[in-house]
């Protein structure tokens, strides 16, 4: 919206036309609501959610001592997020609108399932086969819409040497790869969120790697040299634009661990994990990434594998592999302090965007 009125309709600042200074006015905007938002929030919560229990059932019970802190902060978190995109972003531009359409989507569907837990003042919320039908639907409807587009590339970028040698073109299976991609990660940052500020770090370190990976996917410098050209990775029309969501992202998540940080003030609830990771993993897919993102999302991913390891342990031999899954509960029942795992899950997740990045010069 103000780069359409400050430069698109006037021209009157001119600095607006680039994507790099919208990006770090997204980030500011983003991170300046939800500082200034989130107080009166929570304290609005506090009197909505009286009496509601928003701990969950499968947690230690240590845990019971969070009972009362409010949940659905991810709701003003992602009003932060899509506001400040709305305000800086190029509103012509589709990737724009994928991503924060797929995070908008993905967050009504965790609004209706908090929504529902605090109804009903439980920890059961939509049933796992509903979540999931409606994940995958319109997911799928996307991905789809986005593969009959006559520009749409479906190559399959590995980070190795010799890019051209292991670029290939899968053709319509790219459909379930990127479903799969957008889908496993929403989920995989659902069940990392479960521990004071563990979820959302990782979700800021990771924005951080697509803003760069959208950068040089995209940017054209000095009108003629080509960022994704010199890299040797897929050039990818207005990527560049991405970095606009991505640093309002990172700006949004950091007011909010400011609130959400331990002990937590309020939760993100399932409305901003399933959003966040919904808007990460449609990151990956646009920026062609798709295998990159295993190492990008590394913590998020060995959440959700510690939960496929045990129920299929479980199903299988009858015995637990961990103490609890996932795998940050099994290390409390360890005796590990909450701050600790935290903050080493942070460190772990910083490492790996380091790797993802990395693999920008192997290739």
């Amino acid at each position: 919206m103000l780069y359409y009125l400050l430069y698109q309709h006037s021209q009157l600042i001119n600095v607006v036309r680039y994507p790099s200074f919208r990006a770090i006015a997204a980030g500011a905007t983003a991170m300046i609501l939800g500082l200034m938002l989130f107080p009166p929030f929570i304290t609005w919560l506090k009197k909505v959610q009286a009496g509601s229990s928003n701990v969950r059932e499968d947690t230690p019970e240590t845990h019971q001592v969070k009972t009362g802190t409010p949940t659905m902060g991810g709701a003003l978190l992602l009003v932060s997020l899509l506001g400040s995109c709305l305000l800086w972003g190029d509103l012509t531009d589709l990737k724009l609108w994928v991503v924060m359409g797929m995070t908008a989507c993905f967050g009504l569907i965790g609004f209706a399932d908090d929504f529902r837990k605090l109804k009903n003042r439980n920890s059961k919320g939509l049933s796992g086969k509903v979540r999931l039908l409606a994940q995958f639907g319109i997911t799928t409807f996307v991905i789809v819409l986005l593969f009959i587009q006559p520009d749409f590339d479906s190559r399959v970028s590995f980070p190795v040497i010799n890019f051209e040698r292991f670029n290939p073109d899968i053709g319509w299976a790219y459909i379930p790869l990127a479903v799969i991609v957008i889908v496993g990660t929403a989920n995989a940052v659902n069940l990392t969120d479960g521990l004071d500020g563990l979820a959302i770090g990782p979700v800021i370190t990771s924005s951080f790697v697509f803003l760069v990976l959208a950068y040089a996917g995209g940017a054209i410098l000095f009108k003629t040299f080509v960022l994704a050209e010199y890299l040797r990775i897929p050039h990818i029309d207005g990527a560049e634009e991405l970095t606009v969501y991505c640093a309002a992202l990172m700006g949004a998540g950091i007011a909010f661990l400011w609130f959400n940080t331990y002990p937590a003030s309020i939760f993100m609830g399932d409305v901003g994990s399933l959003a966040l990771g919904a808007g990460l993993g449609t990151m990956a897919v646009l920026t062609k990434n798709e295998i990159v993102s295993a190492i990008i999302h590394g913590v998020f991913l060995m959440e959700a594998l510690s939960v496929i390891i045990q129920v299929a342990s479980f199903k299988m031999t009858g015995k637990r592999v961990f103490l609890m899954a996932p795998i940050h509960h099994h290390y409390e029942l360890k005796g590990w302090a909450e701050p600790k795992i935290i903050v080493r899950f942070w460190v772990i997740s910083i490492m790996l965007a380091l790797v993802g990045l990395a693999t920008l010069k192997l290739r």
